[in-house]
This record gives structure tokens, sequence and C-alpha cells, in this order.
């Protein structure tokens, strides 16, 4: 689809919006965490979520309603980034999870045991993180990249959706090959398919605002334009925010282009 202009130069904006800004160092300290969180605030208005590893929840929350974004959510991660098919680690790490103040949950699907076929295992490990998570919004990453193949994605998305997921997301952002339109695609028809209920979450390799512009574009063709809003649509990166910053400098200074 080639957008009209007030679709392209919405860009920035509806990328902000669906933003969860993460940092997933393995090394990350405090310091980095508020860095982090104190780059959520500034032109253009605020991200969804910041994403952070579980024992960063605390510093993460302190840090955003300190800096005025309390509207910002903290998002963690459970099962990451290997996968586990151990239900008892689900739960157990997403309860911790929630007690500590995550308001969302990104839990990385045991793709390994999806793909020896072991369904039944992949299934349990996404309803404990759905039952542990009590009601906080849980994100099911497939690991796209290494599925590889459009029925697997397909069938990676409809487990983890009939097992009670709010998002599907692409990656985890550690594997060599991250979000890709093509598995997007997939997975944003698959959505489509189920009534459009669920949301989709792109990540892994997001880096550009031409990158979040393909995502969005996407939903928009398969889902509609109303529909990739924050409550069904995000984009997971870290440097994307430094190009949305810079598009509403250059918006503000009344520059037209965009490589988006």
């Amino acid at each position: 689809m080639n957008p009209s202009a007030g679709q392209a130069t919405d860009i920035p904006a509806r990328a902000l919006a669906a933003l969860d800004l993460t940092s997933l160092g393995e090394d990350d300290s405090p310091r980095q965490i508020e860095a982090l969180c104190a780059s959520a605030a500034g032109p253009g208005g605020l991200p969804a979520a910041v994403c952070v590893y579980p024992e960063h929840i605390g510093t993460a929350r302190r840090a955003l309603d300190a800096t005025g974004a309390k509207a910002v959510k903290v998002a963690t991660v459970v099962n990451f980034p290997d996968g586990s098919a151990d239900a008892d680690r689900v739960a157990r790490e997403t309860r911790r999870a929630v007690a500590a103040g995550a308001d969302e949950v990104d839990m990385v699907l045991p793709w390994e045991a999806l793909l020896a076929g072991d369904r039944e295992s992949a299934r349990r490990a996404v309803m404990a993180a759905r039952e542990a998570a009590a009601g906080r919004v849980l994100k099911v990453i497939l690991e796209s990249g290494v599925l590889a193949d459009a029925a697997v994605i397909r069938a990676a998305s409809e487990l983890a959706l009939d097992a009670g997921a709010d998002f599907i997301k692409t990656s985890t952002g550690k594997a060599r090959i991250g979000a890709t339109p093509e598995a997007a695609r997939v997975m944003l028809e698959t959505l489509r398919d189920r009534g459009g209920r669920a949301g989709f979450k792109a990540a892994g390799g997001v880096r550009s605002l031409a990158d979040a512009a393909t995502y969005l574009r996407l939903a928009d063709d398969i889902l509609g334009t109303g529909w990739a809003t924050p409550g069904h649509f995000r984009i997971g990166a870290s440097g994307l925010l430094t190009g949305i910053r810079a598009a509403f400098g250059a918006a503000g200074d009344g520059g037209r282009s965009a490589d988006y």
C-alpha cells in the first residue's frame, strides 16, 4: 500500500505510542535503567512501556514515576531467552514478576518443544503464564526467526492465542533472526482470522522508523487502519527512540523529508 501523506507523517507518533522501550542486557545496571526511563519523557509523548529484566522492575517504576511518566507501563520477561518447557518454572517466574510490580509480562514460548512436536508442553507453559499473570497483559514470544516456516509460525500463533496470550510477539532479540515482515504477515493474518482481538508485537532488529513503518503498514493493510493502537500493536526496541525524537525535531523545524 502506498500511504497517504497524512499516514506517512503520522508514523513517528504512532511508533512512539506503540513503543516498548527495551533494555535487556545481561549486565544492565540500575543507573542504566534509570537513564532508559528518563529518556521516555520527551517530544511527541510517551512510549507504551519500558521492558526490563525482572530484577529492574522496581527501579524502572520508581524512575518513571519520578520523571512524570507514570502512564508508562513496566514490562518484563520470563522464561527468557531459552523458552523452557518447564511450566512450573514459567509460573514461578511470572508470579515473581507480578509481585515485583510488572504491568506486562513477555513470556518465551517453548519453541524447541513445539518444533519437536510437543505441542502440549508448549501449551501448558503458556497457560501457566496466563494463570500466574493474574490479569496482567501477557505477550507470548514465538521466536519466529527460528520457527522460520510460515505454517509453523501460524501454528505457534494459534497455540499461544488459544492458551490465553494477549499479544503474540516475534522475537526475544537474542536469536540470529528477529522480526521479519514475512513472519509478521503470518502472525497478523492469524490475528485477523481470529477476529483481531489479541495484539501483535514486532521485536528483534527493529531499529529505524522505516522498520517501524513497515510493520505499522502491514497491520493497517491486514487488520484495518484503526486497529494498530497500543492496545493491539507494539514495537520492542531500544535504538528506535532516537529516530523518533529526531523526526519530531525535524517536524518542529518545518522539515518535510522522511526515510519511512
